[in-house]
Formats: structure tokens, sequence, C-alpha cells
């Protein structure tokens, strides 16, 4: 997903659950630093290492091309923006081919509920951090976070559903590698990474053969994944996405102890509904994002003014602080180390070769992974 849904409508979706103005905005910016939070970033903070969330594209086309290299790449891609769905599918083919098509993401996994319940009585920062892989399951569902050619590639066959008053007009979408050229939304032109032949290229990692579209909240599209026998795939962004709005209202209500456990398949709707129409209708405004829906609703909602998300809001507090852990960039690192071990736990568990569990010593002294 984009910023938009990431802080303004996470904001929204916080306030609705009961949290404060301040609340929201804290819970909001954590989602939206889960995009930011790099390898470099934590350098120029001496903070520890093993808090990145994302990675740069430098940073990737640094790493090793060996399997230490794609075991730290999918370390965060998994944990943070692709949660694998079934670590322990039932899957025809060898070990290799297994371990990755149970990388898949999807939503309302098992593993979702152990995300959304370590972040309980946890800090703000936990709380924003799941509300971000949360809503990634939605817009990143059928791809993987680690590299894989076989389960993230595309091909000829992606088409775009454009509703034109009552009827629906498919048009095939095309796909281009020209960097730093924005993507054309009105002519069906997307830019995407690079077709490599080897099935560990990081330019297939997640979405990456689909660019920035399964991101993009207005659209509907369809295509043939490999691991799916090539049987043709429908991606309802404009549905989805407010399903994972309704799903994020829940989850915060429950970790603010208004529900006792958090299920899969639940969604506040009854507390959405009053702005459903709304929500729908700028989820369908074709462009990058949806901003201004967003945060006109959020300031609406709380009647104050929601700040704009600004990555290095907290780097001096964090700097100049002599209890770095007590800092929100603090308690961020603190939140995202937990969930990464989470993961690559599960996946140890579950036999999968792809990340193992180890131990690695923090840049910082004194922190542990």
């Amino acid at each position: 997903m984009q910023r938009d849904f990431h802080y303004y409508a996470t904001y929204c979706a916080a306030f609705l659950a009961g949290y404060s103005h301040e609340e929201s905005e804290a819970i909001a910016y954590s989602a939206a630093l889960v995009d930011f939070c790099s390898d470099t970033f934590l350098r120029e903070l001496d903070g520890p290492a093993d808090a990145a969330t994302t990675q740069l594209q430098m940073e990737m086309m640094d790493m090793p091309d060996d399997r230490y290299g794609r075991q730290e790449i999918t370390r965060i891609w998994a944990s943070f923006h692709f949660l694998p769905y079934d670590l322990h599918a039932e899957v025809k083919g060898g070990r290799r081919y297994r371990d990755k098509y149970r990388m898949i993401c999807n939503t309302n996994s098992d593993l979702l509920v152990e995300t959304v319940q370590l972040a309980k009585d946890q800090s703000l920062q936990a709380a924003g951090i799941a509300m971000h892989i949360l809503a990634d399951t939605w817009a990143h569902r059928y791809f993987a976070g680690t590299p894989s050619l076989v389960i993230n590639n595309t091909n000829y066959h992606f088409y775009e559903d454009i509703k034109e008053g009552d009827t629906v007009v498919s048009r095939r979408v095309h796909f281009r590698h020209s960097k730093g050229k924005p993507d054309d939304i009105e002519n069906g032109i997307y830019t995407n990474t690079i077709y490599q032949l080897s099935e560990n290229s990081v330019m297939s990692l997640g979405h990456g053969r689909a660019g920035h579209l399964p991101d993009y909240s207005f659209i509907t599209y369809r295509y043939l994944p490999a691991w799916a026998d090539y049987e043709e795939i429908v991606k309802d962004n404009p549905k989805e996405f407010y399903q994972a709005f309704c799903q994020m209202v829940y989850a915060m209500k429950y970790l603010r102890g208004v529900h006792p456990e958090f299920q899969k398949a639940v969604y506040d709707t009854e507390a959405v509904e009053p702005y459903r129409e709304e929500i729908e209708a700028f989820l369908r405004v074709r462009r990058e994002d949806s901003d201004l829906g967003w945060k006109t609703l959020g300031e609406r909602l709380s009647g104050k003014e929601i700040t704009d998300f600004r990555m290095d809001q907290y780097r001096d507090e964090y700097r100049q602080s002599g209890d770095k852990d007590d800092t929100v960039l603090g308690r961020f690192f603190a939140a995202a180390i937990r969930q990464k071990q989470l993961v690559t736990l599960r996946m140890s568990e579950a036999g999968n070769h792809i990340v193992k569990v180890r131990k690695k010593k923090a840049r910082r002294e004194g922190g542990t992974v």
C-alpha cells in the first residue's frame, strides 16, 4: 500500500477504534515508518542493525548474491510486507519450491493473529508496525517476500478492469522498466523491475515485477501466476482495501482491550458504516494516492489537524536521549526486532530453509537479536 493508507488511513482507523488524536498520530507515524526504516536510516542514528523494516534499492543490490544475502532480504520483506499465509502448506515439488510457495502472502493467516497479539500491551509503535503488516497482507496477497521468479513473475496476461458507468472495460496492462519515470495511470503503463532469468534475482522480490500497481487503491486487475497453475486471479483493490480498513479498526479495538481476543476474518463494518460511501468513493479515484480523502476524513473525525509525516521527525530525540529505549524510535526499533524474531522463528519451526534462526550482535552495544 501507499503512504496514504499506511499513514492517514491508519490514523482514521485508530481514532475510530478509540485512540486519542495524539495516540492515533503516534500509531500512524510508526505504520508509515516501516517503509523507511532501512539500514541506511539506522546507520545514521547508530541504531540496532536488526531493526531494519525495509531496504533501499541500492542496499539490496549490495547484498551478496548467495544464500546469506537472500536470507537477509527475506527476513525483512517477509516479516513486515509479505507476511506468509501458510508455512505448513502441502505443496507438490521439491523442497526449494515448497519453501518458496509457503512464503506467499495472503490475508487472515495464523501468523497475522500472532503479529497482532504480539503488539498487545506493548507500545503505540508496536501497534503501528502491526497495522502496517495487516494492511500489506491485503495489498500484497499472492506475492512473496523472498526473491523468486516462479512465485512473483508476471507475464503478458495482465489486465485492468475499469468500470465505466454500468459496464466494465478490460484493458491490458503494459509494463516497462524506466527508472524514475512515473506510472502512466491514464494509459495503463506501469514501471516494473527488469526481467531476469535467475530464479533468485532481487528483481523478482515481492511485487517488483508488477511495479507499484498492486499498491494502488483504485485498481482491479487480473493475472496468471505460475504457482497457481496459470489460473486467473482477480484482485479487487477498492473492495479489499475497504476490508483492510475495517479489519484495522477491529484489530486496534482488540489492542485497546475492547475485544478479549483477535480473530481472523472479523471486520468492524459497524464502526465504519457511516463513512462507507465516502471511503469507497475516494478509494476508486484514479491517482497514485488518496491522501486528501483520508486526511480530510481523519481531521473531521478528530476535529484536529493531522501532522504531515516526516521520516526524520524523531531523529533528534533519539540522538540526544540518555535512554534511547524510552524514545519513539527506540520503542519502534524494539517492536520491529520482536516482530522479525517471531516470523523468523515460525519459519524455522516449519522447516523452511530460506531463513534460519540465528544470533547476531546488534550495532549498538547492549542490544540483542
